[in-house]
């Protein structure tokens, strides 16, 4: 087990190079000179020109590259921004609690909702609560979050006034963009559970656990659940590190101060050093999430340990 990790951790490195050389490159092509942005339209352009020396941009890409890599590698500096003048790691740092605690709300109503919605719908197929719960499903499929958001907004803050509108302090705070940011997630647990339970209960082995007098539920949460838990765990992962990094949306509705927030902010005034950084921190969160999710499998499935013993 030990060894697996070392190698998945150590796969990390060509996979950060990459990712660090394809947002590189794309920033580099993009037209706009983020001096002129960061000094404002009023500086003059010996000031420009002084900015874009200190700051290297005046080298040639792979010099520029090269001593970004080298920094980061070597000395754990991946920049500072251009217009706070403070290290993306601090940026970064103080926006990601923000992200972590939305992500891991919205995954978590997810999973406690659309669990239990898919086993009962594959219990119950073709009827009355498998047709409505698919019916909703494809419909929190369909719905973009920024229009979901939006109107939670209008509905619950505008003409109720029960929630606020903005923040992420408190626990009233936390519940529109929660729900408006599980909403996808929601589905498409509900249907992968669905999908998979349907599978698994049509199998000999749970005809015999019922021919053997087995209770029901223990039948459907032990016997049936349990093996067709990976393909959920599978999503629920993926959907969990994608939301690490695809909140954008839901925190510039709700303006939350998350690192989604804070590179649409970079990105407007050219910073740069904090789109990078911040384009790291999702490789390295989406990364570190699918080995915790091939971790978890081996708690699931004996078969999965004995490999990697």
């Amino acid at each position: 087990m030990g060894k697996y990790i070392f190698r998945r951790i150590l796969s990390l490195v060509p996979v950060l190079i990459g990712v660090s050389f394809i947002v590189f490159t794309l920033l580099y092509l993009t037209p706009g000179d983020p001096a002129r942005m960061a000094l404002g339209d009023q500086a003059t352009e010996e000031a420009v020109q002084e900015f874009r020396n200190k700051e290297g941009l005046n080298d040639p890409f792979l010099v520029q590259f090269s001593r970004y890599i080298y920094k980061a590698a070597f000395h754990g500096d991946i920049g500072r921004s251009y217009v706070t003048k403070r290290p993306v790691t601090d940026e970064i740092t103080a926006t990601f609690p923000a992200t972590l605690k939305l992500s891991a709300l919205a995954v978590t109503i997810a999973i406690l909702l659309g669990i239990p919605f898919g086993i009962i719908s594959a219990i119950k197929q073709y009827s009355l609560f498998d047709s409505v719960t698919m019916f909703f499903a494809l419909v929190g499929l369909s719905m973009p979050v920024f229009w979901l958001g939006l109107l939670l907004l209008l509905f619950f803050s505008v003409y109720l006034g029960w929630l606020p509108s903005s923040g992420f302090d408190t626990f009233s705070a936390m519940i529109l963009p929660a729900v408006a940011l599980s909403a996808q997630v929601l589905a498409i647990v509900t249907r992968m559970t669905r999908s998979s339970m349907l599978e698994v209960v049509r199998q000999d082995y749970i005809r015999t656990a019922r021919a053997k007098g087995q209770v029901e539920s223990k039948v459907i949460c032990r016997h049936a659940l349990g093996n067709a838990l990976i393909p959920i765990i599978t999503i629920c992962g993926l959907q969990f590190g994608q939301l690490l990094g695809g909140a954008i949306l839901t925190e510039s509705i709700f303006s939350i101060p998350g690192v989604g927030r804070l590179m649409v902010e970079a990105i407007k005034m050219r910073d740069y050093p904090v789109v990078q950084g911040g384009v790291l921190y999702v490789a390295v969160a989406f990364s570190i999430v699918n080995l915790l999710v091939d971790l978890l499998y081996a708690f699931v499935d004996p078969r999965i340990k004995a490999q990697y013993r």
